[in-house]
Formats: structure tokens, sequence, C-alpha cells
């Protein structure tokens, strides 16, 4: 690609993920699917006017690497010790069920690959907690009970979906499913999740003492990107995702991130506000590409539509991917309402569905026609639960319990 055909590219890239994202969202939509539906008109599926080239599949990885970095950033780990077993409950069967039931479809009932079958389940594990806060906030129920619920196992799932996907990426790197390589990958994953936030936490501090003697303005985003590069590195360097050095930094950022056995570094509330100030337009810039890229890496006209496999496929992964984040919910007791309202706010699969469905076809693990099963459910999990959620609040508000500010 030569230069001046990058520039013209990545212009029409921001513009068209930009008017699209302002679309879905006058429409009620959630922004990410705006982006994604960009990728799709600009690539071979509608206009072809531009290919999924390595120079911007390279901005997609450093926008995927950001956008974790912002999901660890804003993760609540104490939330989940104040709403404790109830989210635990629908964390672990929102996490157990779609994985077996995706893969059990794949395996059993599509005859697929064993690595195939365990990367559809995989993708239908995922929470995409950016959207589910949107929507909690939007109908002002972040804080009630069943949105507390919601976010504690929101962060228990986001943790849980980090160490699966790595566990998938060491499979795909590997060339199959290795007990061994799947032990070494926990042990590098858990070293890893233990080492790099105290690592990340003292780092901060020395970037704090520097920030405060600077006198040339950009030190704090400049130095924190570079941490979010180094740790993304690091992941790699002990064979897991570079995504997962991302999440890792933003979670020791956090200014809610607390260390465990009782090891507390102090935080400054100011200064991590600051770091979420100055890095939102740094993720901003450069997210929406990674969706774009998900799009443009999707070719529609190769998919035989007649074919019965890819509606079949579709629709018993879609029943799968709702049943298996509602039933978790049906088993608390709490009123109905609250128990269909945490279901439906777990089924978002969103920009966390999109990753694992980018390392499945980067991999050469899912093929055309499965990658786009694949993104037509996560786009259908991502578009429909927040207009149910609004109906449902509408209708049975009286039957929630009332916002709790404690």
């Amino acid at each position: 690609m030569q230069t001046h055909d990058f520039f013209l590219y990545l212009l029409i890239i921001l513009l068209t993920a930009r008017v699209f994202a302002e679309l879905a969202t006058r429409l009620q939509a959630p922004s990410v699917i705006g982006e994604l539906f960009a990728g799709v008109v600009l690539g071979p599926s509608l206009l072809g006017w531009i290919e999924p080239a390595e120079a911007i599949r390279l901005m997609a990885e450093i926008g995927i690497i950001l956008l974790l970095f912002e999901v660890g950033l804003g993760t609540d780990v104490k939330r989940l010790v104040r709403t404790g077993l109830k989210s635990v409950v629908v964390a672990m069967a929102g996490f157990i069920l779609p994985l077996a039931l995706g893969f059990a479809l794949g395996y059993w009932v599509f005859g697929l690959s064993l690595l195939v079958s365990l990367f559809i389940g995989g993708t239908l594990t995922a929470t995409s907690i950016g959207i589910t806060v949107r929507v909690l906030t939007d109908l002002k129920r972040q804080q009630a009970p069943e949105g507390q619920i919601v976010l504690g196992a929101a962060v228990l799932d986001d943790v849980l979906g980090v160490v699966l996907l790595a566990l998938l990426y060491e499979f795909s790197t590997g060339g199959g499913v290795s007990l061994l390589n799947a032990g070494k990958v926990l042990v590098f994953v858990g070293a890893f999740f233990i080492l790099a936030p105290i690592a990340a936490k003292l780092i901060s501090l020395v970037i704090k003492r520097f920030d405060a003697v600077s006198r040339i303005p950009g030190l704090l985003p400049t130095t924190i990107v570079s941490l979010v590069l180094f740790f993304a590195w690091l992941a790699h360097a002990l064979g897991a995702p570079e995504l997962l050095g991302g999440f890792a930094a933003g979670l020791a950022l956090s200014r809610r991130f607390f260390l465990p056995l009782g090891i507390a570094l102090h935080t400054d509330e100011r200064f991590a506000h600051r770091i979420e100030d100055q890095m939102q337009p740094i993720v901003q810039l450069f997210t929406p590409i990674f969706f774009v890229f998900v799009g443009l890496s999707l070719n529609l006209r190769e998919i035989d539509w007649g074919s019965a496999f890819i509606w079949g496929f579709s629709l018993s992964l879609l029943l799968a991917a709702v049943a298996g984040k509602i039933v978790g919910a049906l088993l608390l007791n709490e009123p109905w309402a609250a128990r269909w309202m945490i279901g439906m706010a777990m089924i978002p699969r969103g920009e966390v569905g999109l990753i694992f469905a980018e390392l499945g076809r980067v991999s050469g693990i899912f093929s055309n026609e499965i990658y786009a099963g694949m993104v037509m459910v996560i786009a259908l999990t991502t578009l429909l639960p927040p207009f149910i959620m609004k109906w449902l609040y509408g209708r049975y508000s009286d039957r929630l319990q009332p916002e709790s500010h404690g």
C-alpha cells in the first residue's frame, strides 16, 4: 500500500465510523454496531473500497489493546465482593452454559472440529461490560440492586473471559488442544495477573512524580500508552494474547483497584481521574479502527445465503447465546422482573465477542462462513437486549426494588 493511499483509507475509516456510530446511537443502538456496519459497507461485502491491509490491521491491534485497557480501567473489583454470591451465580452460569452449549452445537450438531467448537463456545461466553453499563446508566439503574448484581457478574465474566481467551490463543498458535500447554498458560496468566498490577502501580507512582515536575504537556498520555504497549509485549512474551497486557495495565491503574491479600497501595483519586480523562481521546481515536476492521474482514458476498447451514448455525447459536445468559439470572431469589432484567443485561457480546471471533478468523480456525455466522450472532445479541431492557423497565418498573444509594 502506498503511503498516500493509506492516509486516504484511514481518513475514510475514521469519518465513516463516526457517521455510522452517530446514526446507531440516534437509533438507540450501541455505537459499536454502527462502526461494525461501517466496515461492512466499506469492505468487500458492499462497496469494496478498502481491503483489510496489514497497516490497518496493526492500527486495529493498537485499538483493541487500548480498548481492553479502558475495560480494565473501568473494572471495579470491590463491586464483586459487595454483590457476593448472586453475582458469582450469574457470572459462572453465564460463562459455563454458553461455552458448553456453543461447543456441543459445533462439535456434535454441526460436526466441526474440537478447536473450532471450543472457539465458538468461547465467543458465546463474552459479556460486553461497556454496553451493559451504558444501558443501565441510561435507565438510571446502575446503583439499583439488579444493577449491582449485573455489574459484579460482568466484572467476573471479564476476568474469566480473558483467561479463556489466553487458553484459546495458546491452542490456536500451538495447533491444537493440549493439557500441558493449558496448564502452562494458566500458570503464566496467574503470575501475570499477580505481578503486572503491582508493577503497573509502582510505575504509575514514578509517572505521577515526573508528571508533577514536567514542563512539557502530554507526559501522562505518552507514558501511559508506553506502559500499555510494554505490558502487551510482556503478555505475548509469556505466551498470552497481547490484549491481556492492556487489560492488566488498566486494572492496576483503576482508581477502584485493590491488591489481593490486603496489600494496599495508596490511590490518588484525582490522578486516576486525570489518567482516564487524558487517555479517553486516544482510546476513542483507535478503537473504532478495530471495529471497522472486523467489518472489513467479513466478505458477505462469499457466503451462500441459500445454504441451510448458515441459517441453522446462526439461529441455533443465537438461541444458545441468549439461553446461556438468562438461566443464571432465573436461579436468583429476586423479583421476576429483576431476574429478566439481569439476564437481558448479560446478553450483549459487543466488542468482547468480536475480539474472540477475530482471533478465530486471524488464526485460520474460523472459515468465512462460520466467522460471518458468529458476527451475526454477536451483532444481534448486542443490538436487541438494550431495546428489550428499556421495554421491560418501562412496563415492570413498579415490580423492581428502588434504586439503592448505599
